[in-house]
């Protein structure tokens, strides 16, 4: 057994998951790195917004926040406003972070399903120290000074994803990564193995390789044109299929949060990035038409439209295998899910962290490619079922499309999560499925799901105990969020060249 030699990477196809994958492989293997896309090939550019977990992918890639933040116009984001999806007039967050704190065996919200029942209870948000700061437009201070911890408030982005990919397109050439313009006319395959040998450009220019990465979009030019491995459809309970999406100028300082707007078919993003607002409408093609979607778009901005609307057709679902033969799918060549709970940026993150830990060489890696597919399924369909629950869930009595959802029929899983919430609060995060216990209840009281009862182990404390519990922790997060900062003040002097390392001391004022 030897060290094996390095391999040659070839990327076809650049924009956020191109770049990405290059600048992983760039900074994190000793492969040679190649990467192939076309100025003439459009990508999609509408997944804006990020969650928590993209900290890590920048911090293993060594990349400074700062820098960061002003190369891709980002601003911070604390969670998710979902407005109207309980009915018109109704709102819910799902923030980020802690809710409350355990006690003994019990999670919190057992304990609050108490004190609710017993009247004793604020909202759930009173306990969530990220969506009390987000409501209030604030953002923490870190790192602290000496002496002081910073609370656990976690943070995600939004961020120019097209300004993103230029920015680890400079990391990764930076660091060896070869750039080749131009566009795929042919592959060609090993006859005995069936994996992919070279692929060959309109101009002729044949580039071989040990292992290629799709990162073509809905194309799937190497996964499925060439490859034919098969999507498993998910339209039928995710039924939106056409998005249309447009930036316009911002008025007022930015939100450190992400807005979800139901609509009658359909639901309106908003992304506040620091130069513009990112905007789509996703909706169902059976309830309306692309005409009425832009209309409505056009009439919900928060300023004068940048651009012309662009429009997106998709199916929602996933390759049934992922990795095949010598090739990866990642991003859209992969998948796709609506940016209903921001993603579409996490899952080529943890794609790349996944084949990172199972790296091919220069041996077969049949075993290794079984368990990324079967990973892969794990933790798409998980994020499936999250999604669902908005639409199956939802409140918007009287509209064809959102009665149609409440009435469809659900996964085995789903209906086996919401039928355990609903008979005593019980919420069991599997294995490594993305979103935690905090995110499923919050989701589920937002939208109306509440339990017929809480854990028979919360009566054994005492009302009094519980009611100072409750306090505590709701003056405890009001504390916490009057001592922070704008999150437009913060942004604006912790993006400023040489501010990062004198906010780590200072208050600002």
């Amino acid at each position: 057994m030897g060290r094996e030699a390095p391999l040659h990477f070839v990327i076809i196809g650049g924009g956020t998951s191109g770049w990405m994958a290059a600048a992983a492989l760039a900074k994190l293997t000793p492969n040679r790195v190649t990467l192939v896309e076309s100025d003439a090939i459009g990508t999609v550019g509408v997944g804006e917004a990020t969650i928590p977990q993209i900290r890590l992918f920048n911090q293993a890639l060594g990349i400074d926040e700062a820098e960061f933040l002003r190369e891709t116009k980002a601003s911070f984001k604390l969670g998710i406003e979902f407005t109207g999806w309980n009915g018109d007039g109704s709102s819910y967050m799902h923030a980020f972070g802690a809710i409350g704190r355990s006690a003994g065996l019990l999670p919190f919200h057992h304990y609050w399903l108490r004190a609710r029942a017993e009247g004793t209870a604020g909202p759930l948000a009173d306990y969530s120290l990220n969506e009390c700061a987000a409501r209030a437009l604030r953002m923490q201070m870190w790192p602290q000074a000496p002496g002081r911890t910073a609370p656990d408030m976690p943070w995600a982005y939004h961020f120019d994803a097209t300004l993103y990919a230029a920015y680890l397109r400079r990391f990764a050439e930076a660091r060896g990564a070869t750039r080749i313009e131009g566009k795929v006319a042919s592959v060609e395959r090993h006859q005995a193995s069936g994996d992919i040998a070279s692929v060959t450009l309109e101009d002729g220019t044949r580039i071989a390789g040990d292992f290629f990465i799709d990162c073509t979009g809905f194309r799937a030019l190497l996964i499925e044109q060439e490859l034919h491995t098969g999507f498993e459809d998910w339209s039928h309970w995710l039924p939106c299929d056409r998005a249309v999406a447009v930036p316009c100028t911002a008025h007022g300082d930015f939100t450190p949060y992400t807005r979800a707007t139901a609509h009658s078919a359909g639901w309106q993003w908003r992304i506040p990035l620091q130069h513009r607002v990112g905007n789509g409408l996703v909706y169902c093609s059976d309830f309306l038409s692309d005409e009425e979607a832009e209309a409505t778009l056009l009439a919900n901005l928060d300023g004068k439209p940048m651009a012309s609307p662009n429009r997106l057709r998709f199916t929602t679902g996933m390759r049934k295998r992922p990795w095949s033969h010598n090739c990866l799918a990642l991003g859209l060549a992969a998948g796709f899910m609506e940016p209903l709970e921001s993603t579409s940026i996490h899952l080529i993150q943890s794609s790349i962290a996944r084949f990172l830990a199972m790296l091919p060489g220069t041996h077969p890696t049949l075993a290794l490619a079984a368990e990324f597919n079967r990973q892969a399924q794990f933790e798409w369909t998980r994020i499936r079922d999250f999604l669902i629950l908005h639409y199956c869930a939802n409140g918007r009595e009287g509209e064809a499309f959102w009665d149609r959802c409440r009435a469809m029929d659900l996964p085995d899983t789903l209906t086996a999560r919401i039928d355990q919430f609903r008979e005593r609060g019980f919420i069991h995060r599997e294995h490594e499925e993305l979103f935690t216990p905090e995110g499923w209840l919050q989701v589920f009281i937002g939208q109306g799901v509440m339990p017929q009862a809480y854990h028979p182990l919360a009566d054994a404390m005492p009302s009094v105990e519980l009611a100072r519990m409750l306090d505590e922790i709701d003056q405890g997060v009001v504390r916490l969020t009057d001592s922070m900062p704008g999150h437009a003040q913060f942004l604006r002097a912790y993006c400023m060249p040489g501010s990062a390392a004198a906010l780590q001391t200072k208050e600002i004022a």
